[in-house]
């Protein structure tokens, strides 16, 4: 499977592409033989012959000659597309990386993006590094890995890719003839391997596959990036050395922490319980301690300083004098002696918080750490008596970077959420307040029937109530039991691994003030909080964060958090307990889905502003947690363009931003990868928490002047796109039968199912399996429908700038384009939407609904906003498509011609299985062979977009 020699010089991404692609070619032609390497290289060259001369007969070409495919040559040329599309990706992250050092080379600290040129910014704009210092003391930069199901990849599969991609690099340096065989032969061996390895998982993912799944990235990535990127802000922060012995060791306050839903998120997911929580906080403390085994036992490897050469401080003997080190080799290395001391410790720590024994090597009995904090001042002796004796260079060899990984990961490695639906919350409370027979004005309390304002009085009238709701002697239904026990093992977790376990309850779908009561409630009952009587001091317990998902829960929410920070409970919980931070999550997905994409963004600006005076008015901080997905339409893009484009006041150091499926894959994968979005995600942060008033007073211009115009766009967009996807009969008809979304449920993807209900409606399906069926078929509507229509309604009829002429109108929109950060970003990411969207192969999916008026009249109507979004877009910004971005228009033109094949294979597999044309007595074994096969394109296509999901 080579490419097709360009007339222009080969690129290094070219080079590697053509030797992934070869390589994989003479490993088809080897395992499967000649004939079927014939057949996928004939539809490989009518596919790059369609796209790079665009001809309507070279598509026919390629379809008739998917259509005559057999059976057993579809499975095989759904396999190979899909690989080729995945050692695309390995050899265009390698090119990007490759741009990236370029980039620095040439640009050095200037490079946008880079903790150098941010903090370089934020100084010449007046802040000292002690001042930056101080705000990064009091940041909470969370990067929250979730278990969504966007990630088709097998981990198997995953870490063949990783072995490619390591081994790419190896094959980089200078090497004889020889080594060169040697090295072609790995690299063969390789990819065989991973053509070999099944790419379907035959099982549905378990909730502790998801668990263990995001561990292995701590050990790839963030155990080395998260320590050396504060080591490395340290450094930019301190003045200029006097020499390379002037070195200050003391670890930063953690600034960047890591969060995880897995375990902990059960909205929506049955599988998640008691016993998945405390299996993730179990997991996560023993992958901290493995790690932190491994380090000690190194450090003590290399800690070889002997006393009769150089003094130690009195503490630093002390700890040694605790090893019970038996050998004499031993007695006058005192740091070796201290680090064996520690690794005793470890050691019982882990027997005694996960029941199990981690050490890998001999140890004797010695007193378990109570808290990660007992570990730090352990390691905190040895750095400050290694400083007091010439010895500060000899601890930023390992152990510096081990001391701050123990600030930043503790011993619970990552705060696990909760996460549960309102609904639920209200028929729990419903129950335990029937059956412990609670009263209200001398009423038995029926809560589910109550007003609001009574909810409201009967919850906070349990908050100041001691007696418990919950009694021991009654037996609730299992939900309550479940719910009631959830909580239970949080106290119970927090307890054993530390307050940072869990820290937030996140209540989804909230929708008014007595959903988040509703929680403090249940905290109360489960020992999370004490009941607020008297003038005790609040325990900490959860935060309760609400999550606002569709356009009218945003809309709803900034008075929602007004009513609940103007409780005199709350503040006071809030003030004391929450450190005057309250956290509000946004949900992007099921706005997107409610009301379109420019609806979505614009709600979701909109409420972020308002929110920020909410806070301001009660002087508490905002900490805003954007629930991302990985598609545009999931509010996918670009992290560090997107919290630039932020209003003023809604980062102010404290963020949180879910990271899912596919996304962790092509941001974490490895160190380097890794280091550099992390880089990006801290240093846009800080540069949108401190860059100062003027920023924010363009901010505010920006949203004055053009405000009422996107108002006006987001109605008309909304409307749109509702009408399209709610208000046209017939279309949840076109939608199952042109996507392949009933087959994307059974990919087994993740522990979630596809839908809350078993309806086929769109209102009950999850927003991540909408948008996922729509990139598949390349129509990817959650991205850009409606748009087009109001930008160009806009331009004709003015709305409330009925005043100007069309031309002003349509300069304001260019104004906006250039001037607006929020305006841009919006644009920028549609573009990429856009970019991948194919009205042809759109077409050929509509082929598959039967109904052929219904298919004209709503393919029309897709077909008409696509062009006015593109003609819209062009007349904006002045350009097409990716005009600006020559490597991304490039790539995705590349990689094309491999996703096409596969469309076209997963439309004819689809009208297979559904025309049931398998005879009678083979009917089974063909139905499961062609799911098999659809699945594997449905990998492809993934791998081939990236950010579908």
């Amino acid at each position: 499977m080579k490419l097709a020699t360009p007339p222009d010089a080969i690129s290094p991404l070219r080079q590697d592409i053509r030797l992934l692609g070869r390589t994989l070619g003479e490993v088809i032609r080897e395992c499967e033989g000649r004939g079927v390497f014939d057949v996928i290289e004939k539809l490989r060259r009518a596919a790059v012959k369609f796209r790079r001369e665009g001809l309507d007969s070279d598509g026919r070409m390629l379809e008739r000659q998917i259509r005559r495919l057999a059976d057993g040559e579809a499975n095989s040329v759904a396999r190979a597309f899909s690989y080729f599309l995945h050692l695309s990706n390995i050899a265009e992250d390698r090119d990007q990386t490759r741009r990236q050092h370029q980039q620095w080379q040439a640009e050095g600290p200037a490079t946008p993006g880079g903790l150098q040129h941010a903090v370089d910014r934020l100084k010449s704009s007046g802040l000292s590094g002690a001042r930056i210092r101080q705000h990064l003391s009091q940041a909470c930069i969370v990067p929250v890995l979730t278990a969504h199901p966007t990630e088709v990849q097998r981990k198997s599969t995953l870490d063949l890719h990783q072995a490619v991609a390591l081994h790419l690099r190896h094959m980089d340096a200078p090497r004889t003839p020889l080594e060169a065989a040697h090295r072609h032969e790995r690299l063969t061996g390789l990819i065989a391997d991973l053509w070999q390895t099944r790419m379907l998982r035959q099982t549905k993912l378990t909730v502790l596959d998801e668990i263990d799944n995001a561990l292995s990235y701590y050990t790839s990535t963030f155990f080395s990036t998260l320590p050396q990127l504060h080591m490395d802000m340290g450094a930019l922060l301190r003045k200029a050395p006097r020499s390379v012995f002037d070195v200050d060791n003391t670890p930063l306050p953690p600034f960047v922490h890591m969060g995880s839903w897995i375990g902990g998120d059960r909205d929506g997911n049955p599988n998640v319980d008691a016993s998945t929580l405390e299996q993730a906080l179990l997991r996560q403390c023993a992958h901290a301690l493995r790690h932190y085994l491994t380090e000690v036992h190194e450090l003590g490897a290399g800690l070889s300083v002997s006393q009769s050469l150089m003094q130690v401080t009195p503490a630093l003997a002390a700890l040694a004098a605790g090893s019970q080190e038996p050998s004499p080799h031993r007695q006058d290395e005192p740091y070796r002696r201290a680090c064996i001391h520690i690794y005793a410790r470890l050691a019982a720590t882990a027997q005694t918080l996960i029941g199990r024994r981690l050490a890998r090597r001999n140890t004797y009995d010695a007193p378990a750490y109570t808290s990660a904090a007992e570990l730090a001042g352990d390691l905190r002796t040895m750095a400050e008596s290694l400083d007091a004796h010439h010895g500060a260079l000899v601890g930023r060899l390992r152990l510096t970077q081990l001391r701050q990984a123990v600030e930043i990961f503790g011993f619970h490695l990552a705060t696990v959420d909760l996460r549960q639906s309102s609904d639920v919350h209200e028929r729990v409370l419903d129950e335990l307040m029937r059956q412990a027979g609670v009263t209200l004005d001398g009423k038995a309390v029926h809560y589910a029937r109550l007003s609001e304002a009574n909810r409201i009085r009967i919850l906070r009238q349990e908050l100041r109530e001691p007696r418990p709701l919950v009694s021991p002697w009654i037996e609730y239904s299992a939900e309550t039991t479940k719910e009631l026990a959830i909580l239970r093992m949080a106290a119970d977790c927090r307890r054993r691994f530390g307050a940072a376990a869990i820290r937030q309850s996140i209540v989804s779908h909230t929708e008014t003030l007595s959903d988040l009561l509703e929680v403090l409630v249940l905290q109360q009952e489960t020992g999370l909080i004490a009941p607020t009587v008297g003038n005790t001091e609040p325990r900490e317990g959860l935060m309760v964060v609400p999550l606002f998902e569709t356009i009218p829960d945003l809309e709803r929410g900034p008075d929602i958090m007004d009513a609940w920070l103007s409780l005199p409970e709350v503040a006071t919980r809030v003030r004391q307990a929450q450190r005057g931070i309250q956290e509000v999550m946004l949900g992007y997905s099921d706005s997107n889905k409610d009301g379109g994409y420019l609806t979505s963004n614009w709600s979701l600006y909109q409420a972020e502003r308002r929110l920020v005076e909410v806070f301001k008015k009660h002087r508490t901080r905002l900490r805003l947690f954007h629930g991302r997905g990985g598609s545009v339409g999931r509010g996918g893009g670009p992290s560090y363009d997107s919290i630039l484009s932020q209003p003023p006041g809604t980062v102010n150091n404290q963020i949180r931003l879910t990271e899912q499926g596919e996304i962790i894959q092509g941001r974490y994968k490895n160190a380097e990868v890794g280091r550099w979005h992390l880089e990006l995600f801290v240093a846009a942060t800080l540069e949108a928490s401190l860059a100062g008033t003027p920023a924010a007073r363009h901010e505010d211009q920006n949203a004055a002047r053009y405000g009422e115009a996107m108002a006006w766009m987001s109605q008309t967009a909304r409307q749109t796109y509702r009408d399209l996807v709610y208000g046209t009969e017939g279309f949840t008809d076109y939608f199952f039968a042109s996507t392949p979304i009933r087959e994307i449920a059974g990919l087994n993807i993740g522990s979630r199912p596809s839908s809350r209900k078993a309806l086929q409606r769109i209102e009950d399906l999850r927003a991540i399996p909408w948008s996922f069926s729509w990139a598949q078929c390349r129509m990817a509507l959650p991205g850009w429908y409606g748009v087009g229509t109001a930008l160009s309604r806009y331009v004709d009829e003015g709305g409330p700038d009925q005043a100007l002429g069309r031309e002003e109108r349509l300069e304001r929109l260019r104004s906006m384009a250039r001037d607006w950060p929020f305006f841009r970003t919006l644009l920028s990411n549609m573009e990429q939407v856009l970019a991948k969207t194919d009205l042809a192969i759109g077409k050929a999916y509509a082929e598959l609904v039967a109904d052929k008026a219904l298919r004209k009249r709503i393919l029309t109507r897709i077909e008409a906003e696509y062009h006015a979004t593109r003609q819209a877009f062009r007349d904006i910004t002045g350009h097409d498509l990716l005009a600006h971005d020559a490597p991304l228009r490039a790539a995705l033109a590349e990689r094309f011609a491999y996703i096409d094949p596969l469309n076209h294979l997963q439309v004819e597999l689809l009208r297979r299985m559904r025309s049931g044309a398998a005879s009678a007595h083979r009917a089974n074994e063909q139905e499961s062979r062609d799911q098999r096969a659809i699945h594997m394109t449905i990998n492809g296509i993934a791998a081939g977009l990236r950010n579908s999901g």
